[in-house]
């Protein structure tokens, strides 16, 4: 595509995927959650895809796996894409919902050995302004998660914060439109 074209990125949140303590980079979807991933692949299939990208976490590359592969396509990972860390593995939050509003609400907080919002936002951030500038005027897959997604939107936008994470699902999709000068032109969500 030319330069003159706008970048589409599509996010993909991830599929269900059953939570194992310590497990956050190994633990694959569920049965339901393979459902969904091919159920995303049949949805955007008709999509003219350049090129897919993803966390590192295997729920997150299981979810757009098979869509690359109706692409004729192979997933490239990116390290910086991952998950926000909460915090360190022997912090525990019996009120998630609570911690993570508590992140939104400073975007300089961090639980003990975790990211605040601005730690995760600046690495995200950096790995898609080196793909739109890479690929400019395409289409792009990414593979991703909740929180780091709703962070990335936010810096295009800062209206989304926790409301916007709460009220995502497993699966998601969002379309992220962004003119020649990659400033957001909207972003829209694909996921019924």
């Amino acid at each position: 595509m030319s330069q003159e074209a706008h970048t589409r990125l599509y996010f993909v949140r991830h599929a269900e995927s059953r939570y194992v303590e310590d497990m956050e980079r190994e633990r694959g979807l569920t049965e339901q959650g393979c459902l969904d991933a091919r159920k995303i692949a049949n949805l955007m299939q008709q999509e003219a895809v350049d090129i897919f990208y993803s966390s590192p976490y295997l729920r997150a590359v299981q979810t757009i796996q098979i869509w690359a592969e109706f692409c004729g396509k192979t997933v490239c990972v990116e390290e910086d894409l991952r998950e926000r860390t909460l915090s360190g593995p022997h912090v525990k939050h019996e009120h998630f919902h609570e911690a993570k509003r508590r992140l939104y609400l400073d975007a300089s907080f961090a639980f003990p050995g975790g990211e605040s919002g601005q730690q995760a936002r600046t690495r995200a951030i950096s790995v898609i302004e080196r793909i739109v500038q890479k690929h400019a005027g395409e289409s792009i897959v990414i593979g991703t998660h909740g929180d780091v997604m709703t962070l990335i939107f936010q810096h295009f936008d800062p209206a989304y914060g926790f409301e916007f994470w709460e009220s995502t699902t497993m699966p998601d999709i969002y379309r992220l439109d962004l003119d020649r000068n990659h400033h957001m032109l909207r972003i829209a969500r694909m996921w019924k």
